[in-house]
């Protein structure tokens, strides 16, 4: 039961400024024409932009009045870290949830609460080392632990599986091939999986757009099957919708509404109440728009 070295975190601990800054190293730029570091670079790249997306949407979840953070300037900005990360030898950065849910439970309501954060990082590691090395990495891993159940709580997951063959069999095989195998491989084969059991004729554009101007209003007519393909052409339209203006939600015509496009709806109606837009639902007494 003792704790061994290897137990700990592990931050380097420089005696000096000199040795301080000899950390930083500059790329080997010889290397650039060998295939194995554009495989390697490209594969971490795509993990962590997988990463980051997914941390992205769980922390506009978590983040009061539910935000909808734009991914593509989130990636961007994750490159540009990663480039000039690269430069001075670091390794690659992605948004993890921890930071984000700690800054939110902090009260940050800013941008600037990142960059805040990343601050209170660098002073820690060049001023405290030799503390940091004395946290057990179990108890980092127990904080992972609690902010994982605090965003997918077990009746969150009993509502998956209530929620039919076509949703729950998805989830369950990208949740076993992340665990067995690796996260890239395991939202690949739970992506291709939710391709093959939902019908390809979902494929088909989510919804038509109703604008009359004059009045100020805006009519979003839904196919008869959305699902989460879905999300993004729904979110984009939304995001186009001005201000004081009233977005009426026509599924009259719909008939299955999937696990993620209902959570973008309740998304939706909070966000709309920050820009003032008035939302009106137009639906089938069995249809439930409830996550």
């Amino acid at each position: 039961l003792a704790i061994k070295k290897s137990h700990l975190v592990n931050v380097p601990s420089p005696d000096s400024i000199n040795s301080f800054f000899q950390q930083f190293t500059i790329p080997e730029f010889a290397g650039i024409l060998n295939p194995e570091i554009w495989i390697t670079a490209f594969t971490i790249a795509i993990v962590a932009s997988l990463e980051t997306l997914l941390c992205l949407n769980a922390t506009d979840k978590l983040a009061p009045g539910k935000t909808i953070t734009p991914p593509n300037r989130e990636l961007l900005a994750q490159g540009a870290g990663n480039f000039f990360s690269g430069l001075i030898g670091g390794i690659p950065v992605t948004q993890v949830i921890v930071r984000s849910s700690a800054n939110i439970q902090a009260g940050a309501k800013s941008k600037f609460s990142a960059i805040f954060h990343g601050l209170l990082l660098l002073i820690s590691v060049i001023l405290i080392p030799d503390l940091l090395n004395k946290i057990p990495l179990s108890v980092l891993a127990a904080i992972l632990l609690i902010v994982g159940y605090n965003l997918v709580r077990p009746s969150e997951i009993i509502k998956i599986l209530k929620s039919g063959l076509r949703y729950y069999l998805p989830f369950l095989i990208t949740l076993f091939c992340i665990v067995f195998t690796d996260l890239l491989t395991g939202i690949f084969v739970g992506f291709v999986s939710a391709l093959v059991i939902n019908p390809i004729v979902s494929l088909k554009k989510s919804h038509s757009e109703i604008v009359d101007a004059e009045n100020k209003r805006v009519e979003f007519v839904f196919n008869s099957r959305i699902v989460f393909y879905h999300k993004k052409r729904i979110l984009d339209a939304f995001k186009k919708v001005s201000e004081n203006n009233t977005l009426v939600l026509n599924l009259e015509k719909t008939t299955f509404i999937g696990c993620d496009i209902k959570e973008m709806f309740q998304e939706i109606k909070e966000s709309a109440k920050d820009k003032k837009i008035k939302i009106e639902v137009l639906k089938k007494p069995e249809i439930e728009i409830n996550p």
